[in-house]
């Protein structure tokens, strides 16, 4: 489980401190620049998507994986992308793309976009004012005060330069999108803010086996704003792709 821009592995805990953790290993971590991880400050860090591709790779060896599903949330989204750019799909048995930048165009960018371009402001005071803005594009329905609260303070973990590196780099990937033969699931929210319906729909477009599975109600964050849902609709998923994957 590969968390979004500015966010971190606690992103996931409705997901590893729920009973889908009791039928399936769940793997998160921390991705480079954010939460316990270390936060180079230099743009080489960011900008290459061979390095996003090695350190999900060296995850995955890490922890021993063999051939697991990948679910890659709005940034995290790219991350899986690049990780395929490089390694491609045969180690891995299925995608779930949760609000994911699969592309990114003025088009299918919702209106948190002036507040996420805004969070790389050296002025703390901006910086946090805008975190909390698009925290709170981020769902449907505003957030409890200390759900907020938690996920503003791992959110501003994130220095601003590490954040303005992620946010200004290309993402060429239609090529390997077309290229993907593992079985995918698209989940989104249809309140989404942050990224709109749309990238869904694109998405489904140019992957050969793409299921989409939209979110009445829910905006960027589906796994936290309907857990029970999105957890129920995840281990369906990965029991499918564990047995085609056999």
């Amino acid at each position: 489980m590969i968390h979004g821009f500015s966010q971190s592995h606690l992103s996931w805990s409705r997901q590893f401190g729920s009973e889908l953790a009791k039928s399936f290993r769940i793997i998160t971590y921390d991705i480079r620049g954010h939460g316990g991880s270390e936060k180079p400050l230099d743009a080489a860090y960011y900008r290459d998507h061979k390095r996003w591709a090695e350190e999900l790779n060296a995850v995955m060896e890490g922890a021993k994986l063999k051939r697991p599903i990948l679910v890659g949330w709005s940034y995290g989204g790219r991350i899986v992308v690049e990780y395929l750019m490089k390694y491609g799909d045969k180690n891995i048995a299925g995608i779930n793309f949760v609000g994911a930048f699969t592309k990114v165009v003025p088009e299918l960018l919702g209106p948190a976009t002036p507040a996420v371009m805004k969070m790389v402001s050296e002025n703390l005071a901006e910086n946090i004012e805008n975190t909390r803005s698009f925290l709170e594009f981020s769902t449907a329905k505003a957030l409890p005060l200390q759900e907020l609260e938690m996920i503003l303070a791992y959110n501003m973990v994130v220095p601003a330069r590490v954040r303005r590196h992620l946010l200004h780099r290309p993402a060429d990937y239609e090529v390997t999108l077309r290229k993907i033969t593992v079985p995918v699931l698209v989940t989104h929210g249809m309140e989404d803010q942050v990224a709109l319906v749309p990238m869904a729909r694109y998405t489904e477009s140019v992957v050969a086996n793409a299921q989409v599975s939209l979110y009445e109600g829910v905006g960027h964050m589906p796994f936290w704003e309907d857990a029970p849902r999105f957890n129920r609709e995840l281990g369906e998923f990965v029991t499918k792709a564990d047995l085609a994957a056999s």
